[in-house]
């Protein structure tokens, strides 16, 4: 059904892989698009509760975007194209959680689509970075705004000034990942971590994330009240109540999503 990406289901978890493993996968429109409308088909299936992100082979998550297609574009046939397409924005407010699950090349728009998922867990050796700076352009899909409101300014500037490429095990020292396992561990423990998350209420779970990302928006009393109202509204759902009464009872919730 699609050309460049890999769709498949265990459970509550949604995989989609980028298969185009003879360019490190690396990301052009066409895959762009692809993902966009999976990611919508899936924002509509109630069964699917996490989303992963992975790249199929061993060398690469995605090595970056496909360069060939910046020859020759001038500059607001690629400002149109950016601002119509919006893809990286699409995973930052998706509806449901989205895990990059990194093995290999995390570079450039790689990294940018990394940074735009919910969480990130990559292999030790993996190689990260935003090489941008050697090709004479900066990042282009929220990696100057993204990246230092994760890992700090310094550290940003750093790697994006220099085009310097990380490992995974680097990457977690200075918080740009959440965690890094050896490339063997990686598929299991990012599995059960989606699971853990697709436990929980899919309500509690949308809120939570609307709550944590409207952080970086908003000043803290504006975020506080906006908690606040967010919290409020969790206590309509029958998730609340049957949360609640399996605490009490001693037992496993079964959240239903309502």
């Amino acid at each position: 059904m699609y050309e460049n990406i890999l769709v498949d289901r265990e459970g509550p978890l949604a995989f989609i892989s980028f298969n185009r493993p003879r360019v490190l996968n690396a990301m052009n429109q066409r895959t762009k698009e692809e993902v966009l409308a999976v990611l919508r088909e899936l924002e509509e299936d109630e069964d699917v509760r996490v989303v992963i992100f992975r790249g199929a082979g061993d060398k690469a998550f995605v090595a970056g975007a496909d360069v060939k297609e910046f020859v020759g574009v001038r500059p607001m046939e690629q400002r149109e194209a950016r601002r119509q397409l919006r893809f990286y924005e699409t995973v930052a407010s998706y509806s449901k959680p989205v895990i990059a699950m990194i093995k290999g090349y995390c570079l450039g728009g790689g990294c940018e689509l990394a940074l735009a998922c919910d969480l990130r867990l990559a292999s030790r050796d993996a190689r990260i970075g935003q090489p941008e700076i050697n090709l004479g352009i900066i990042p282009g899909g929220g990696g100057s705004q993204r990246l230092p409101r994760l890992i700090g300014e310094g550290k940003a500037l750093q790697l994006i000034l220099t085009g310097d490429i990380i490992t995974g095990e680097e990457a977690k020292a200075i918080g740009l990942v959440e965690e890094a396992y050896p490339e063997e561990e990686l598929e299991t423990k990012t599995k059960e971590l989606a699971m853990k998350i697709a436990e929980k209420s899919p309500v509690a779970v949308r809120l939570a994330l609307e709550a944590v990302r409207a952080a970086s928006r908003m000043d803290l009393q504006a975020g506080l009240e906006y908690e606040a109202v967010l919290f409020s509204l969790l206590f309509s759902t029958e998730d609340k109540e049957e949360g609640v009464q399996a605490f009490l009872e001693k037992r496993k919730p079964s959240f239903k999503g309502k």
